[in-house]
């Protein structure tokens, strides 16, 4: 039994589909994270107000700046 080759218009249909896939499969990754740091962030980043030292401000400023440049190229702006 052989197969007829595949149509231009069948192999981008394909193309397409494997894309939309592999998109909503990286949304889905994406909002697990964003969940995740909502959840540490409502959580205040596991620190009580007793607890908070400058490494703990260190650490959220570091945080800030990588979503800083995430946001920004979401956005397509200057970072």
């Amino acid at each position: 039994m052989t197969h007829s080759p595949l149509t231009r218009e069948e192999k981008a249909r394909r193309t397409q589909e494997a894309a939309l896939a592999a998109f909503v499969s990286r949304k889905a990754e994406i909002d697990e994270m964003l969940a995740r740091l909502q959840a540490l962030s409502e959580d205040h980043f596991w620190r009580s107000p007793d607890e908070v030292n400058w490494a703990d401000v260190g650490t959220l400023g570091h945080i800030a700046e990588r979503l800083r440049e995430i946001t920004a190229f979401a956005f397509g702006e200057d970072a």
